[in-house]
């Protein structure tokens, strides 16, 4: 089969810019058989995963169904990732620079090897003090989203809107709210704000469910077996390494995952080399995104590995977005409420909202990724979920309202009826919902420490 691999338009520092029947019935779901070229054309920047750099910073945003006739959006429901970071943590940083920094001094390193070295040793300079830190093109793809809000839902967004944001109270969560907000504002200048990042809702911006995060151990075998069946060769040690017998007796497979990580996140820096293609064959960089994938299912997806239990991790978020739902829809004012956090949640509350083909029981890990379960699809950098509410005119009844549930800006369909999307009735949307996560959603500690 030909392995074919797009090389990714290099970042910009400017940003771009028929009605369905209303389904009521849940159907069966159909299952689309994904041929392996998904998995064989994933391309170098995709193969990053979560480190996936968001699209719509080159590329022009889906375009979206018109409005049912009679209807008028009037509020929004939403849960970001940040944008594009520094790594977390120096270890990547470290361990790839004190590797090559050591083939450097017993002169071991290829031309090539000496270009990455540079590379590497003045990435690690600059991350000093900033890692985990927002990224100057994190902050583009966030401003580039809140800008296209405005731009898709203009009756929203307006000077008497009111935008409830709340962040997560990791910094560049804090930031990503503000730039969402900027591009919010370039647009809509007089639309009152308000901003909160607070312990007091951790609970459910981002809620440790531990019984979840323990499940997604569980599998060990298959894990290891998984791992093993798709383990790098080292085939990228021969342009790094002049010497054969040093790479395999001092490097072997110390280096491999760090520099991947190191290189394939320079898609998240305006000023950072491209140099995986260079370095990385096609099927070590395919190996490397399903051993990554795979473990983002196992922490997200839904499978009896792990007793189909981690989607509701996010029951306690989902909860807070029908509740404040219905809120807005019983007042006669246009809101919004925005979330900003991680991809920690943005990956299974979309498990747990079965959005598209995402809440499908997979058992078998070799076939995650065959089946087009693919994490970078949808948690890349600055990843959303952006929920629309409609209704008629002067309507205050919960029967009259539509919704409809953009993934990263792309419309998907729902679980109550496939077939019949983009729009569904609200009461559908919120009764499915509410039985589905009613035995998961947790009372506010905060709350409960006063009783």
């Amino acid at each position: 089969m030909k392995k074919t691999f797009f090389k990714a338009s290099i970042l910009a520092l400017t940003l771009c810019m028929g009605v369905p029947a209303i389904g009521v019935a849940r159907k069966k779901q159909v299952v689309k058989e994904v041929p392996k070229t998904l998995v064989d054309d994933v391309t170098y920047r995709q193969s990053g995963g979560t480190y996936y750099c968001y699209p719509y910073l080159t590329e022009t945003p889906p375009v979206l169904t018109p409005t049912p006739e009679g209807y008028v959006p009037f509020h929004m429901e939403h849960y970001s990732r940040h944008g594009s970071r520094w790594l977390i943590g120096y270890k990547n940083y470290d361990r790839a620079y004190e590797i090559l920094d050591k083939a450097d001094k017993a002169g071991k390193l290829t031309d090539l090897g000496k270009k990455v070295f540079a590379a590497v040793k003045q990435i690690r300079e600059d991350v000093q003090k900033r890692e985990g830190e927002l990224s100057d093109n994190g902050a583009l793809q966030h401003k580039g989203i809140g800008k296209r809000m405005v731009q898709n839902f203009p009756e929203i967004f307006t000077p008497n809107t009111n935008i409830d944001a709340k962040s997560t109270v990791v910094i560049r969560s804090i930031l990503s709210m503000f730039n969402g907000l900027n591009g919010i504002q370039s647009q809509v200048p007089d639309i009152n704000v308000k901003t909160d990042a607070s312990r007091a809702t951790m609970w459910y911006m981002d809620y440790d469910d531990t019984i979840a995060w323990n499940l997604r151990k569980k599998p060990k075998e298959e894990i290891k077996a998984f791992q093993k069946n798709h383990a790098n060769k080292g085939e990228y040690l021969k342009k790094l390494i002049n010497d054969p017998e040093y790479a395999q007796d001092s490097i072997g497979n110390k280096l491999f995952s760090s520099l991947f990580s190191v290189l394939i996140n320079a898609q998240s820096h305006s000023t950072q080399p491209w140099l995986a293609e260079e370095v990385f064959t096609p099927e070590e960089v395919r190996e490397q995104w399903q051993i990554r994938n795979v473990d983002w299912f196992l922490r997200s997806g839904n499978s009896k590995l792990t007793d189909n239990r981690v989607p509701f991790s996010q029951a306690n978020v989902l909860n807070n977005i029908i509740e404040s739902a219905d809120t807005a829809i019983n007042s006669n004012n246009i809101s919004v409420n925005l979330r900003y956090g991680h991809d920690t949640i943005v990956m299974p509350l979309t498990v747990l909202m079965e959005l598209d083909n995402y809440g499908e029981e997979i058992n078998d890990l070799e076939q995650v990724a065959l089946s087009g379960w693919h994490n970078y699809k949808v948690v890349p950098k600055a990843g959303n979920i952006q929920i629309v509410f409609y209704r008629k005119p002067g309507s205050l009844d919960p029967e009259d309202v539509l919704v409809k549930v953009l993934l990263n800006e792309k419309e998907v369909t729902l679980p109550m009826d496939r077939e019949h999307g983009p729009y569904y009735k609200w009461t559908d949307f919120k009764k499915y919902y509410s039985d589905k996560i009613k035995d998961y959603v947790t009372p506010n500690p905060v709350l409960e420490d006063i009783k």
